[in-house]
Protein backbone atom coordinates (compact mmCIF):
# COMPACT_ATOMS: atom_id res chain seq x y z
CA UNK A 1 0.00 0.00 0.00
CA UNK A 2 1.68 3.24 -1.21
CA UNK A 3 0.88 7.15 -0.61
CA UNK A 4 1.60 10.15 -2.17
CA UNK A 5 0.94 13.87 -0.02
CA UNK A 6 0.74 16.95 -2.28
CA UNK A 7 0.99 20.34 -0.09
CA UNK A 8 -0.69 23.18 -1.86
CA UNK A 9 -0.64 27.07 -1.54
CA UNK A 10 2.15 29.74 -2.78
CA UNK A 11 3.35 30.60 0.45
CA UNK A 12 4.96 26.88 1.05
CA UNK A 13 7.11 27.68 -2.07
CA UNK A 14 8.42 31.43 -0.63
CA UNK A 15 9.52 30.01 2.38
CA UNK A 16 6.40 31.55 4.24
CA UNK A 17 4.91 29.02 5.68
CA UNK A 18 6.74 25.57 6.87
CA UNK A 19 5.00 22.18 5.56
CA UNK A 20 4.58 20.55 9.25
CA UNK A 21 1.65 18.97 8.11
CA UNK A 22 3.50 16.37 5.80
CA UNK A 23 5.62 15.16 8.32
CA UNK A 24 2.92 14.39 10.75
CA UNK A 25 0.68 12.81 8.06
CA UNK A 26 3.48 10.66 6.91
CA UNK A 27 4.39 9.61 10.58
CA UNK A 28 0.16 8.49 11.10
CA UNK A 29 0.51 6.82 7.84
CA UNK A 30 3.37 5.04 8.54
CA UNK A 31 2.12 3.89 11.76
CA UNK A 32 -1.05 1.87 10.11
CA UNK A 33 1.44 0.49 7.75
CA UNK A 34 1.19 2.48 4.71
CA UNK A 35 3.85 3.96 3.17
CA UNK A 36 5.00 6.85 1.86
CA UNK A 37 6.56 7.43 -1.53
CA UNK A 38 6.69 11.29 -2.19
CA UNK A 39 5.84 14.51 -0.96
CA UNK A 40 5.10 17.26 -3.00
CA UNK A 41 4.25 20.88 -2.77
CA UNK A 42 2.76 22.84 -5.71
CA UNK A 43 1.24 26.43 -6.59
CA UNK A 44 -2.22 27.76 -6.17
CA UNK A 45 -2.79 27.13 -10.11
CA UNK A 46 -5.21 25.26 -11.62
CA UNK A 47 -3.07 23.21 -13.99
CA UNK A 48 -0.63 22.63 -11.32
CA UNK A 49 -2.71 21.02 -9.19
CA UNK A 50 -4.84 19.14 -12.38
CA UNK A 51 -1.30 17.86 -13.44
CA UNK A 52 0.19 16.72 -9.95
CA UNK A 53 -3.02 15.14 -8.74
CA UNK A 54 -2.91 12.82 -11.92
CA UNK A 55 0.67 12.14 -11.83
CA UNK A 56 -0.12 10.99 -8.24
CA UNK A 57 -3.28 8.98 -8.39
CA UNK A 58 -1.55 7.15 -11.28
CA UNK A 59 1.18 6.39 -8.94
CA UNK A 60 0.00 5.54 -5.58
CA UNK A 61 -3.03 3.96 -4.32
CA UNK A 62 -4.26 6.74 -1.39
CA UNK A 63 -3.30 10.45 -2.36
CA UNK A 64 -3.85 12.62 0.32
CA UNK A 65 -3.95 16.79 -0.48
CA UNK A 66 -3.73 19.99 1.77
CA UNK A 67 -4.36 23.42 1.36
CA UNK A 68 -6.46 25.51 -0.69
CA UNK A 69 -10.19 24.57 0.77
CA UNK A 70 -10.40 28.08 2.43
CA UNK A 71 -13.59 30.64 1.82
CA UNK A 72 -11.44 33.11 -0.25
CA UNK A 73 -10.92 33.76 -3.68
CA UNK A 74 -7.67 32.27 -4.17
CA UNK A 75 -8.63 28.85 -2.75
CA UNK A 76 -9.34 26.84 -5.59
CA UNK A 77 -8.59 22.91 -4.65
CA UNK A 78 -12.09 22.35 -4.27
CA UNK A 79 -13.58 23.58 -7.67
CA UNK A 80 -10.41 21.87 -9.43
CA UNK A 81 -10.79 18.07 -7.90
CA UNK A 82 -14.70 18.64 -9.09
CA UNK A 83 -13.08 19.22 -12.43
CA UNK A 84 -10.97 16.22 -12.27
CA UNK A 85 -13.60 13.73 -10.95
CA UNK A 86 -16.09 15.62 -13.24
CA UNK A 87 -18.26 16.46 -10.66
CA UNK A 88 -20.42 19.55 -9.57
CA UNK A 89 -20.45 21.47 -7.07
CA UNK A 90 -23.84 21.24 -5.15
CA UNK A 91 -24.40 22.04 -1.23
CA UNK A 92 -24.50 19.83 1.65
CA UNK A 93 -26.92 20.59 4.33
CA UNK A 94 -25.34 18.99 6.86
CA UNK A 95 -21.83 20.82 6.46
CA UNK A 96 -23.73 24.02 6.33
CA UNK A 97 -25.71 23.29 9.16
CA UNK A 98 -22.08 22.70 11.30
CA UNK A 99 -20.76 25.62 10.03
CA UNK A 100 -23.70 27.42 10.68
CA UNK A 101 -24.04 25.71 14.14
CA UNK A 102 -20.09 26.74 14.82
CA UNK A 103 -20.19 30.38 14.12
CA UNK A 104 -23.18 31.17 16.01
CA UNK A 105 -21.32 29.18 19.18
CA UNK A 106 -18.84 32.17 18.38
CA UNK A 107 -20.96 34.93 18.06
CA UNK A 108 -20.37 35.52 14.22
CA UNK A 109 -22.91 35.39 11.08
CA UNK A 110 -22.67 33.17 8.33
CA UNK A 111 -22.08 35.38 5.23
CA UNK A 112 -21.84 34.31 1.36
CA UNK A 113 -18.36 32.80 1.79
CA UNK A 114 -19.40 30.29 4.69
CA UNK A 115 -22.04 29.03 2.70
CA UNK A 116 -19.70 28.68 -0.22
CA UNK A 117 -17.74 26.38 2.00
CA UNK A 118 -20.57 24.03 2.16
CA UNK A 119 -20.09 23.60 -1.60
CA UNK A 120 -18.80 20.27 -2.14
CA UNK A 121 -18.19 17.86 -5.39
CA UNK A 122 -21.06 15.67 -5.76
CA UNK A 123 -18.87 12.74 -6.38
CA UNK A 124 -16.91 12.82 -3.11
CA UNK A 125 -17.61 11.26 0.30
CA UNK A 126 -17.35 14.64 2.51
CA UNK A 127 -15.49 13.82 6.52
CA UNK A 128 -16.63 16.15 8.67
CA UNK A 129 -13.98 18.70 10.25
CA UNK A 130 -14.31 19.22 14.05
CA UNK A 131 -12.23 22.02 14.13
CA UNK A 132 -13.36 24.56 11.65
CA UNK A 133 -15.60 25.30 8.36
CA UNK A 134 -13.52 23.30 5.72
CA UNK A 135 -14.59 19.90 5.41
CA UNK A 136 -12.30 16.84 4.13
CA UNK A 137 -13.48 15.50 0.93
CA UNK A 138 -12.65 11.75 0.24
CA UNK A 139 -13.26 10.92 -3.87
CA UNK A 140 -12.90 7.51 -5.07
CA UNK A 141 -11.38 6.25 -9.29
CA UNK A 142 -11.11 3.49 -9.77
CA UNK A 143 -9.42 1.29 -6.43
CA UNK A 144 -7.48 4.89 -5.86
CA UNK A 145 -9.01 7.10 -3.20
CA UNK A 146 -7.98 10.87 -2.99
CA UNK A 147 -8.53 12.76 -0.05
CA UNK A 148 -8.97 16.56 0.36
CA UNK A 149 -8.68 18.05 3.63
CA UNK A 150 -7.64 21.97 4.94
CA UNK A 151 -3.98 23.38 4.98
CA UNK A 152 -4.65 24.45 8.74
CA UNK A 153 -2.72 22.09 11.05
CA UNK A 154 -5.06 21.34 14.21
CA UNK A 155 -7.96 20.80 10.96
CA UNK A 156 -6.40 18.54 9.42
CA UNK A 157 -4.95 16.59 12.11
CA UNK A 158 -8.67 16.31 13.38
CA UNK A 159 -9.90 15.11 10.42
CA UNK A 160 -6.91 12.41 9.81
CA UNK A 161 -7.66 11.22 13.67
CA UNK A 162 -11.48 11.41 13.53
CA UNK A 163 -12.66 10.23 9.56
CA UNK A 164 -9.33 8.89 7.53
CA UNK A 165 -7.46 6.90 9.56
CA UNK A 166 -10.23 4.70 10.52
CA UNK A 167 -11.51 4.71 7.06
CA UNK A 168 -8.30 3.05 5.84
CA UNK A 169 -7.96 0.97 8.48
CA UNK A 170 -11.36 0.00 7.92
CA UNK A 171 -11.40 -0.72 3.95
CA UNK A 172 -7.83 -1.15 2.74
CA UNK A 173 -5.75 -4.68 3.71
CA UNK A 174 -1.93 -3.15 4.83
CA UNK A 175 1.05 -5.05 5.80
CA UNK A 176 3.27 -3.57 9.06
CA UNK A 177 5.58 -1.28 9.28
CA UNK A 178 7.82 -0.26 11.79
CA UNK A 179 10.55 1.89 13.03
CA UNK A 180 12.78 2.55 15.68
CA UNK A 181 15.00 5.63 15.88
CA UNK A 182 18.73 4.81 17.15
CA UNK A 183 20.33 8.59 18.73
CA UNK A 184 23.32 8.70 18.35
CA UNK A 185 25.79 11.99 19.25
CA UNK A 186 29.96 11.88 18.71
CA UNK A 187 30.63 11.19 15.49
CA UNK A 188 29.62 12.63 11.61
CA UNK A 189 27.54 11.18 9.38
CA UNK A 190 30.54 9.80 6.81
CA UNK A 191 32.80 8.26 9.54
CA UNK A 192 29.29 6.53 10.63
CA UNK A 193 28.54 4.40 7.30
CA UNK A 194 31.89 3.50 7.05
CA UNK A 195 31.94 1.83 10.60
CA UNK A 196 28.17 0.69 9.87
CA UNK A 197 29.27 -1.05 6.56
CA UNK A 198 29.19 -4.65 7.70
CA UNK A 199 26.06 -4.15 9.91
CA UNK A 200 23.87 -2.68 6.81
CA UNK A 201 25.17 -5.80 5.09
CA UNK A 202 23.82 -7.95 7.27
CA UNK A 203 20.21 -6.61 7.49
CA UNK A 204 17.00 -8.98 6.15
CA UNK A 205 15.64 -7.46 3.33
CA UNK A 206 12.64 -6.57 5.01
CA UNK A 207 14.88 -3.77 7.21
CA UNK A 208 16.32 -0.89 6.03
CA UNK A 209 18.79 1.73 7.86
CA UNK A 210 18.19 5.40 7.10
CA UNK A 211 20.42 8.12 8.27
CA UNK A 212 19.11 11.25 9.54
CA UNK A 213 21.53 13.99 11.00
CA UNK A 214 20.37 17.15 12.17
CA UNK A 215 22.37 20.27 14.06
CA UNK A 216 24.72 17.51 15.47
CA UNK A 217 23.00 14.72 16.87
CA UNK A 218 22.44 11.76 14.05
CA UNK A 219 19.31 10.14 14.04
CA UNK A 220 19.60 6.18 12.79
CA UNK A 221 15.95 4.95 11.60
CA UNK A 222 15.51 1.21 11.10
CA UNK A 223 12.00 0.66 9.47
CA UNK A 224 10.96 -2.69 9.10
CA UNK A 225 7.84 -4.18 7.22
CA UNK A 226 5.95 -7.71 7.28
CA UNK A 227 2.88 -8.93 8.31
CA UNK A 228 3.43 -9.70 12.17
CA UNK A 229 3.93 -6.78 14.06
CA UNK A 230 5.34 -9.40 16.71
CA UNK A 231 7.45 -10.58 14.37
CA UNK A 232 9.22 -7.72 12.98
CA UNK A 233 9.13 -6.02 17.03
CA UNK A 234 11.56 -9.12 17.24
CA UNK A 235 13.74 -8.41 14.05
CA UNK A 236 13.96 -4.89 15.24
CA UNK A 237 15.60 -5.60 18.30
CA UNK A 238 18.01 -7.91 17.47
CA UNK A 239 19.04 -5.31 14.76
CA UNK A 240 19.41 -2.86 17.87
CA UNK A 241 21.61 -4.92 19.90
CA UNK A 242 23.99 -5.43 16.88
CA UNK A 243 23.92 -1.69 16.49
CA UNK A 244 24.83 -1.53 20.25
CA UNK A 245 27.77 -3.94 20.22
CA UNK A 246 28.85 -1.74 16.68
CA UNK A 247 28.77 1.39 18.46
CA UNK A 248 28.27 1.40 22.31
CA UNK A 249 30.17 4.76 22.63
CA UNK A 250 27.53 6.33 20.42
CA UNK A 251 24.37 5.61 21.44
CA UNK A 252 22.80 7.98 23.89
CA UNK A 253 19.30 7.01 24.08
CA UNK A 254 16.15 5.73 22.00
CA UNK A 255 13.12 6.66 19.97
CA UNK A 256 13.70 10.24 20.07
CA UNK A 257 14.79 11.27 23.09
CA UNK A 258 16.75 14.49 23.10
CA UNK A 259 20.63 14.95 25.13
CA UNK A 260 18.81 17.55 27.22
CA UNK A 261 15.65 14.84 28.05
CA UNK A 262 18.31 11.96 28.80
CA UNK A 263 20.70 13.92 30.62
CA UNK A 264 17.17 15.03 33.00
CA UNK A 265 16.21 11.78 32.89
CA UNK A 266 19.20 10.02 34.63
CA UNK A 267 19.07 12.68 37.03
CA UNK A 268 15.84 12.24 37.92
CA UNK A 269 15.58 8.63 38.30
CA UNK A 270 18.69 8.95 40.61
CA UNK A 271 17.09 12.14 42.33
CA UNK A 272 20.48 13.70 41.93
CA UNK A 273 20.61 17.60 41.14
CA UNK A 274 22.49 19.99 38.83
CA UNK A 275 23.68 23.40 37.85
CA UNK A 276 25.28 25.11 35.12
CA UNK A 277 27.36 27.63 34.45
CA UNK A 278 27.93 29.54 31.25
CA UNK A 279 30.50 32.03 29.63
CA UNK A 280 30.59 30.99 25.29
CA UNK A 281 27.04 28.78 25.10
CA UNK A 282 25.13 32.15 26.93
CA UNK A 283 22.61 30.44 28.84
CA UNK A 284 21.60 27.98 25.60
CA UNK A 285 22.56 24.80 27.86
CA UNK A 286 19.93 26.32 30.85
CA UNK A 287 17.11 27.35 28.10
CA UNK A 288 18.04 23.01 26.89
CA UNK A 289 17.86 22.27 30.00
CA UNK A 290 14.42 23.93 31.22
CA UNK A 291 12.66 23.29 27.74
CA UNK A 292 11.94 19.66 29.13
CA UNK A 293 8.89 19.57 31.19
CA UNK A 294 9.52 18.76 35.02
CA UNK A 295 13.37 20.17 35.16
CA UNK A 296 12.73 21.95 38.32
CA UNK A 297 13.07 18.54 39.94
CA UNK A 298 16.70 18.38 39.08
CA UNK A 299 18.03 21.74 37.77
CA UNK A 300 18.76 24.22 40.88
CA UNK A 301 20.10 27.25 38.84
CA UNK A 302 22.59 28.74 36.54
CA UNK A 303 24.72 31.76 36.31
CA UNK A 304 25.98 33.13 33.03
CA UNK A 305 29.30 34.30 33.45
CA UNK A 306 30.12 36.21 30.19
CA UNK A 307 32.32 38.38 32.20
CA UNK A 308 35.28 37.57 33.46
CA UNK A 309 34.67 39.67 36.48
CA UNK A 310 31.40 37.44 37.20
CA UNK A 311 33.63 34.38 36.71
CA UNK A 312 35.68 36.09 39.41
CA UNK A 313 32.36 37.65 41.83
CA UNK A 314 29.72 34.86 41.89
CA UNK A 315 32.11 31.38 40.77
CA UNK A 316 35.62 31.84 42.95
CA UNK A 317 37.38 31.73 39.48
CA UNK A 318 40.53 32.81 41.06
CA UNK A 319 41.94 36.24 39.17
CA UNK A 320 45.36 34.98 38.89
CA UNK A 321 44.09 31.81 37.01
CA UNK A 322 42.71 33.93 34.24
CA UNK A 323 45.70 36.10 34.06
CA UNK A 324 47.96 32.87 34.08
CA UNK A 325 46.23 30.72 32.27
CA UNK A 326 43.39 32.54 29.88
CA UNK A 327 39.54 32.56 30.77
CA UNK A 328 39.66 29.96 27.89
CA UNK A 329 41.44 27.14 29.40
CA UNK A 330 41.12 24.12 31.20
CA UNK A 331 42.12 25.45 34.61
CA UNK A 332 39.20 27.95 34.29
CA UNK A 333 36.56 25.64 33.54
CA UNK A 334 36.68 23.29 35.88
CA UNK A 335 36.95 26.10 38.87
CA UNK A 336 34.00 27.42 37.00
CA UNK A 337 32.27 24.13 37.45
CA UNK A 338 33.04 23.31 41.04
CA UNK A 339 32.17 26.91 41.99
CA UNK A 340 28.67 26.66 40.88
CA UNK A 341 28.52 23.58 42.62
CA UNK A 342 29.94 24.35 45.66
CA UNK A 343 27.63 27.73 45.44
CA UNK A 344 24.58 25.42 44.32
CA UNK A 345 24.87 22.52 46.25
CA UNK A 346 24.08 20.67 43.52
CA UNK A 347 25.41 16.98 42.62
CA UNK A 348 26.60 17.86 39.28
CA UNK A 349 27.59 20.34 37.49
CA UNK A 350 28.51 21.73 33.68
CA UNK A 351 30.76 24.93 32.88
CA UNK A 352 31.57 25.91 29.77
CA UNK A 353 34.20 28.75 28.36
CA UNK A 354 35.32 29.16 25.18
CA UNK A 355 35.12 31.87 22.06
CA UNK A 356 31.96 31.30 19.84
CA UNK A 357 33.41 33.91 17.49
CA UNK A 358 32.77 35.53 14.53
CA UNK A 359 35.94 37.41 16.17
CA UNK A 360 37.82 37.36 19.49
CA UNK A 361 39.66 34.55 18.15
CA UNK A 362 43.93 34.04 18.12
CA UNK A 363 46.80 31.40 16.86
CA UNK A 364 46.81 29.28 19.80
CA UNK A 365 42.68 29.47 20.53
CA UNK A 366 40.94 30.21 17.29
CA UNK A 367 37.45 30.82 17.02
CA UNK A 368 35.38 27.65 18.14
CA UNK A 369 37.92 26.94 20.79
CA UNK A 370 35.78 25.44 23.78
CA UNK A 371 36.80 23.63 27.32
CA UNK A 372 33.85 22.23 29.06
CA UNK A 373 33.96 20.96 32.17
CA UNK A 374 31.62 18.77 34.32
CA UNK A 375 32.04 18.50 38.06
CA UNK A 376 30.60 16.07 40.63
CA UNK A 377 31.54 14.62 44.14
CA UNK A 378 33.65 12.01 42.22
CA UNK A 379 36.20 14.62 40.90
CA UNK A 380 36.56 17.41 38.19
CA UNK A 381 37.28 17.05 34.47
CA UNK A 382 37.50 19.16 31.37
CA UNK A 383 37.73 18.85 27.60
CA UNK A 384 38.66 20.74 25.01
CA UNK A 385 36.96 21.29 21.36
CA UNK A 386 37.11 23.27 18.47
CA UNK A 387 33.95 23.33 16.85
CA UNK A 388 35.02 25.97 13.66
CA UNK A 389 34.26 29.42 12.81
CA UNK A 390 30.69 29.70 13.15
CA UNK A 391 28.91 31.44 15.89
CA UNK A 392 25.37 29.39 16.05
CA UNK A 393 27.18 26.39 14.80
CA UNK A 394 29.93 26.58 18.04
CA UNK A 395 26.95 27.31 20.37
CA UNK A 396 24.98 24.74 19.71
CA UNK A 397 28.07 22.00 19.58
CA UNK A 398 29.34 23.31 22.69
CA UNK A 399 25.90 22.67 24.58
CA UNK A 400 25.68 19.31 23.24
CA UNK A 401 29.19 18.37 24.00
CA UNK A 402 28.73 19.40 27.29
CA UNK A 403 25.20 17.87 27.69
CA UNK A 404 27.17 14.40 26.30
CA UNK A 405 29.71 14.63 28.78
CA UNK A 406 27.44 15.52 31.67
CA UNK A 407 25.64 12.44 30.87
CA UNK A 408 28.74 10.15 30.74
CA UNK A 409 29.67 11.40 34.07
CA UNK A 410 26.09 10.67 35.57
CA UNK A 411 26.28 7.20 34.39
CA UNK A 412 30.13 6.56 35.48
CA UNK A 413 29.30 7.60 38.88
CA UNK A 414 26.66 6.07 39.78
CA UNK A 415 27.63 2.60 38.53
CA UNK A 416 30.74 2.57 40.10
Amino acid sequence: MQAEIITIGDELLIGMTVDTNSAWIGQELTNIGIKVYQITSISDKKDHILKAIDSAINRSDIVLVTGGLGPTSDDITKETLAEYFDSELILDDSVLQYISNLLSERGLELNENNRKQAMVPSSCKVLPNGRGTAPGMLFQKDSKILVSMPGVPYEMKDIMTNQLIPYLNNHFSKGVIIYRLVMVYGTFEAKLAEILEPFEKQLPENITLAYLPTAGIIKLRLTARGSSKSILDKQIEQEIELLQRAIPQFIYAYDGETLEQCVGRLLKERNKTLSIAESCTGGNISHMITGVPGSSAYLIGSIVAYHNDIKISELNVLPDIIDSKGAVSSEVAILMAEGIRKRFSSDFSVATTGIAGPDGGTKDKPVGTVWIAVSSESGSFSLKFNFGGIREHNIRRASLAALNMLRKQIINDLSS
